[in-house]
């Protein structure tokens, strides 16, 4: 059988100069100048053929991608609903039905009462490509319910009203909203913020129901800097509606009596750069996380007459890191991280402290559905990578820890057939990496394995070291699965995510490789032995180390992948560029920000060596990374490397950052990623 034949993308001259230095650029042709609206002919071709040559290769891999489907659904209970959280006088919840893309929401009278469903995503679907819901958020009346909605994966939302009692929609506020909206006291209004043409929230307004929508009131419009993106919050006793402007770096937060939201706008702080600060309030006082005084942050109050007037109740601490507090009646709910494990902490208003205990030795944990301000017990999450989904309810006046439900495995599963590694991996400039790592535990550190080596690192996004059901198709088959918790995440407080922007930024690119360098080292696997991946700001990373130390990498998915770095930070046009520029610096300005992104930028590192096998990735109307970044890489790999080793690029043409949306579509493409590792590295 004649193998297929990949496509290959022309070469059009293309040269732009900035800071006296010349930079070629023979695929920039793939940006289609309509973007968002995607029509060149010629663009949508060549994806088109790449999409075509992607199904030609892994065609008689079907079987292996239909295997791997069915293990992992198998691990995945079909009627899956989540346990009902307390919302006032209502549970809610939501639940799949077998066979399922899409789930339903439900509520009940917590005294007693009909079931009642108040959204229905299987029918809202139906006739879309591509469907997500993003916020469901009931009035205070319980009457109504205002629901996000994204049916092509551009990340612009529909805002809609719901009437409860009739199930029918009754208003649509807004076409290009992101951000969960906010209701008003009485229920007769809702503040919400819109994206602009450049994909960047610069408005929070306030619609009262029954008005023209056009006329919305605008609550706060950011005309300072173009690089921050405004949101909204509420607190947790309802009194305040928040209003924040911001990057990745610095925040400044107003708030309006959520019974009045036209009422003057009452500034806590004023942004100073490099300063960040979040608030709750309860008891006629703010709650206030910053890292004004110390880079881990620390908690202050402030009464709600004079925010700016700070009092420290929790100092800043070097071993553990503050990421948040949520103030109810009685207590503070404190989200720490301590040497990089997830703490959490019940606090009372007088001081009073309750650790609550977990003991593996690599877990995720974190407070998660506590709608009420005075909730009886107080709502738990957490999981291992070889423990499932568990919720809880942490009781504390009888210091009671109940366990409500472990996510059931339909397929079978015993955690004691794994374990988990914690280990700590030597970088090159002699940080000390934590990696989470889960093997079966009848595997041998002999050397003879192999691994699969995930990262993120950007943002002061950490990767949690949780539960995945489909990453057992892969330990199963003998591979150990890690977690290389690189700088740039804030993995060990927020100055690990320091130690990996901007000018320290190749740290998270050396940490990634080192990380693999070690673990070879400690028997997991041989070099060319070990897959990666990474999406978005990690298939950056990708990009990075297939450059860096192509040898080590038997196979590399990159979804999504940030590789035109370069290019995408010297156009201030594009939706995200001006706010990216506290992360990565800024070219256009500063000649030595352009000189360090040019020097590790992924795309512009391709040059004519030998790459691993490769996977990469991209959404046609993703507002992230836009497609061509995947495109042109992928472009550019295939006329520079001097390997032939497989090279793939999937664009999914009716779907964004997030890949598909129904929970089946989403787990093959999981399969099909995992079915080219696999045959990339033995299998088959």
């Amino acid at each position: 059988m004649t193998p297929p034949t990949p496509p290959v993308a022309d070469r059009r001259p293309h040269e732009v100069t900035h800071h006296a230095v010349t930079i070629s650029d023979d695929w920039a042709w793939l940006r289609d100048a309509g973007y968002p609206n995607v029509t060149d002919a010629d663009v949508l071709a060549y994806l088109k053929a790449e999409n075509a040559y992607f199904e030609a290769v892994m065609a008689p891999h079907a079987g292996l991608v239909e295997t791997l489907f069915q293990e992992m659904k198998g691990r995945i209970k079909e009627d899956l609903s989540s346990v009902p959280a307390p919302d006032g006088p209502y549970d809610y919840w939501w639940a799949y039905k077998p066979g399922e893309q899409y789930r339903r929401w439900w509520r009940k009278l917590r005294d007693g009462g009909a079931e009642e469903l108040i959204f229905d995503e299987v029918a809202e679907a139906e006739g879309h490509e591509y469907f997500r819901l993003g916020a469901i958020v009931t009035s205070p009346d319980y009457r109504l319910l205002a629901t996000l909605v994204d049916d092509d994966g551009s990340e612009r939302f529909k805002l809609r009203i719901r009437d409860l009692a009739t199930g029918q929609d009754i208003e649509t506020i807004s076409e290009v909203v992101n951000g969960a909206p906010v209701w008003s006291a009485d229920s007769k209004g809702i503040a919400f913020t819109e994206v602009n043409e450049h994909w960047r929230s610069d408005k929070a307004k306030y619609h009262r129901l029954g008005d023209d929508p056009a006329k919305a009131v605008i609550l706060y419009e950011e005309t300072i800097d173009k690089g921050f993106q405004v949101g909204l919050g509420k607190s947790q006793d309802d009194v305040l509606i928040f209003i924040a402007t911001g990057d990745n770096t610095t925040s400044e937060v107003r708030f309006v009596p959520a019974a009045d939201p036209l009422a003057a706008l009452t500034l806590i702080a004023p942004r100073r750069s490099n300063i960040e600060y979040s608030p709750d309030a309860a008891h006629g006082r703010l709650w206030i996380v910053t890292n004004d005084e110390h880079i881990n942050f620390r908690l202050v109050s402030a009464a709600i007459e004079t925010p700016g007037e700070w009092r420290e109740e929790i100092p800043g601490s070097s071993r553990t890191y503050l990421r948040g507090a949520t103030s109810y009646r009685d207590h503070l709910a404190l989200t720490t991280r301590i040497d990089g494990l997830d703490a959490l902490v019940l606090r009372t208003y007088g001081g009073a402290e309750t650790p609550l205990p977990f003991t593996e030795a690599a877990y995720s944990a974190d407070f998660a559905g506590n709608a009420d301000f005075a909730p009886a017990a107080y709502r738990l999450g957490y999981s291992s990578m070889v423990t499932p989904p568990t919720v809880y309810d942490y009781h504390p006046e009888d210091d009671r820890l109940e366990t409500l439900r472990v996510l059931e495995i339909p397929s079978g599963h015993d955690p004691a057939d794994y374990v988990i590694d914690r280990r700590l991996i030597a970088a090159r400039d002699g940080a000390m990496v934590p990696v989470s790592i889960v093997r079966r535990a009848d595997s041998k550190l002999d050397g003879e394995g192999r691994l699969f080596l995930y990262g993120y690192g950007a943002y002061g996004l950490a990767i949690p070291p949780g539960f995945s059901p489909s990453r057992l198709s892969l330990v199963d088959r003998g591979f150990s699965y890690a977690i290389a918790h690189v700088r740039g995440g804030d993995d060990l407080g927020h100055g690990w995510y320091l130690d990996g922007k901007l000018s320290k930024r190749t740290n998270t690119f050396n940490d990634f490789v080192d990380v693999a360098r070690g673990l070879v080292d400690l028997g997991y696997a041989k070099s060319g032995r070990i897959a990666a991946q990474g999406g978005s700001a990690g298939g950056e990373l990708m990009g990075a180390v297939a450059n860096q130390a192509p040898e080590l990498w038997g196979a590399i998915v990159a979804d999504v992948p940030f590789v035109d770095v370069l290019n995408t930070m010297l156009d201030g046009d594009l939706p995200l560029t001006p706010g990216e520029w506290p992360e990565w610096g800024n070219p256009i300005e500063d000649k030595a920000a352009f000189d360090l992104i040019r020097s590790y930028s992924p795309y512009d590192n391709v040059t004519a060596k030998a790459y691993p096998p490769m996977l990469i990735t991209g959404g046609l109307n993703d507002p992230r990374v836009t497609y061509w970044e995947p495109a042109k890489w992928a472009a550019k790999l295939r006329a520079t490397r001097t390997d032939a080793n497989t090279l793939l690029l999937k664009i999914n043409m009716g779907a964004g950052h997030g890949g598909k949306s129904g929970r089946w579509d989403a787990l093959r493409e999981q399969a099909e990623a995992y079915a080219f590792v696999l045959t990339q590295m033995g299998d088959e």
